[in-house]
């Protein structure tokens, strides 16, 4: 698996599927969205990406969206280029892993997250937050339990 196992223990502690929800707040911790997720965290043994992730995201207005994230992994992090996104994520200590990133689609706007693991690997908390010129204008705060 080219190291990552070895050089980011804690993200392959996250490999898995995840069930939970995403809640988006504004600066004023109003509600402006919310929906349930799926996520796949896998560590292709063979292939271009050392780390790839399925999210899917479903409202109760029927609507769903599935984006996909590979990753490729150097320097003891692991790095995104997507139609989507460009960022990178790192471990912090032996629960917490962060990432930064932009959205290709939101000149100007970037993200910081916190993702810290239970002890026991099966409940995650993230939190994001979210910057357009360098000023907060949104949330997100999402909690996650593994089922498989």
């Amino acid at each position: 698996m080219r190291g990552i196992r070895e050089g980011m223990p804690v993200l392959a502690r996250h490999a898995g599927e995840w069930e939970g929800e995403y809640i988006h707040v504004d600066p004023d911790n109003n509600v402006i969205d919310r929906h349930r997720s799926h996520l796949q965290c896998k560590f292709p043994d063979d292939g271009p990406h050392a780390y790839y992730q399925i999210n899917t995201y479903i409202w109760d207005d029927g609507r769903r969206e599935e984006i996909h994230f590979p990753a490729t992994y150097r320097d003891n992090q692991i790095w995104w280029d997507t139609d989507r996104i460009d960022g990178r994520a790192w471990e912090i200590d032996s629960r917490t892993v962060c990432l930064t990133w932009t959205r290709k689609d939101m000149p100007g706007a970037y993200l910081y997250e916190m993702i810290q693991l239970s002890a026991d690997g099966n409940d995650r908390a993230r939190t994001w937050h979210w910057f357009e010129n360098d000023k907060l204008f949104k949330r997100t705060c999402i909690t996650e339990h593994r089922v498989k």
